[in-house]
């Protein structure tokens, strides 16, 4: 941890395990596209993205071109990318030029990618993406008739490789009536463009929790993302799946630990405020160990006198506001502290276990927001 604050570790193992699990549970005809935007949900894309692969995964997606050109530099020959979201003009001829699939949810792309390939060297490799009832992006029908008119017309500009959707909200089972009429749409809409000769390499709309929840979803490829890094989407995509197992256990495991070391230590006397404002008022003498981490390197603000850490073993309170680049622990009942000992912020001491959801009972933020607000500057170590 030398010249940082704090380290971030990434299991090698639990990765292996993870996606070893979500290829057997979705057979062998289902490609796996491993969702690595976010810097690979906070776990640092550099150190993910070689273990998917050593698990046998070679397609891989992200939100951004951004993200893409990072990906290509670390991924192996052949592997795969999908870009599913932003995309400038700049953007589009690089991933034409590098074979790079993108999502096409308006017309004006499609149009773009008509001047582009008259001088590129491929054709563009694109998945359109149909509007179903998300209401964000994807084209509606109208406009996906004249996305087909286009690719109809301009065949040598384009490879469809896929015919894709998003589904609104699959990890509650609030939803359950909208993801079905969603899903039957798709379907629809993929007859309507296969009458039309426009057979997609790929049909996908599933993501992490509409992947375990509705199997008839998973079609050909399913966008892996949360799952593979060992959270389920929501306690109900999780219940859904033990409740049909004889063994009611978790089945993956988790991938991140995040870890810190005691600054310093002081004692402070009752009746004095400990840290900004009057938050907290020591109701008796404390020792307190001051931790270099506060809410700059993602360690939300919100778990003020409420978050919860790991130091010898043992389990105590964040105490006071958390500052920028500091947080205060109440470390009075710990018989044995010291300058420089061990603090788990997230993973596993002893016999004890700070969990990535137990941030979200007391901060009300979900995993994934969690995870991928870890700073990118926090170095990332792969362990086994």
């Amino acid at each position: 941890m030398t010249g940082s604050t704090s380290v971030i570790e990434i299991s090698e193992k639990a990765i292996i395990d993870n996606i070893g699990f979500l290829q057997k549970q979705f057979g062998e005809n289902v490609l796996i596209s491993s969702v690595v935007k976010a810097n690979a949900y906070g776990h640092g894309m550099q150190s993910f993205v070689p273990i998917a692969e050593k698990a046998g995964i070679d397609h891989f997606s992200v939100f951004s071109a951004c993200e893409a050109r990072e990906l290509a530099k670390i991924k192996r020959p052949g592997t795969r990318i999908m870009i599913m979201g932003w995309m400038d003009d700049h953007d589009l001829t690089w991933a034409i030029n590098n074979r790079v699939e993108f999502f096409g949810f308006d017309t004006e792309r499609l149009k773009k990618i008509l001047s582009i390939t008259e001088t590129a060297r491929n054709p563009a490799m694109i998945h359109i993406e149909m509007e179903t009832g998300m209401n964000r992006t994807g084209m509606t029908f109208p406009y996906l008739k004249k996305a087909a008119e286009i690719i109809l017309k301009y065949r040598s500009s384009f490879i469809l490789k896929g015919l894709c959707t998003h589904l609104a909200g699959a990890e509650s089972i609030a939803n359950h009536v909208r993801i079905q009429k969603q899903i039957s749409r798709f379907q629809r809409l993929c007859k309507w463009f296969k009458e039309r000769d426009l057979v997609p390499g790929y049909r996908h709309v599933a993501s992490s929790a509409a992947a375990m929840t509705y199997p008839g979803a998973r079609f050909d490829m399913v966008r892996m993302g949360i799952l593979q890094y060992g959270y389920w989407p929501s306690k109900e995509t999780f219940i859904h799946y033990i409740g049909k197992k004889k063994v009611k256990q978790d089945p993956l495991n988790r991938v991140i630990s995040w870890k810190s070391r005691i600054m310093t230590l002081k004692k402070v006397k009752r009746g004095e405020f400990i840290s900004y404002g009057t938050m907290f008022l020591a109701q008796e003498d404390k020792k307190i160990a001051v931790i270099p981490v506060g809410y700059s390197h993602g360690y939300n603000r919100s778990l003020s006198n409420q978050g919860r850490i790991l130091i010898n073993g043992q389990r105590v309170g964040v105490i006071g506001l958390v500052n920028m680049n500091m947080l205060i622990a109440d470390v009075t009942k710990l018989q044995s502290v010291k300058t420089g000992d061990e603090v788990v912020l997230i993973g596993s001491q002893g016999d004890l276990t700070i969990s990535v959801a137990s941030f979200s009972e007391f901060s009300d933020q979900l995993n994934y927001e969690l995870l991928t607000r870890l700073p990118g500057k926090i170095p990332r170590m792969v362990v086994n």
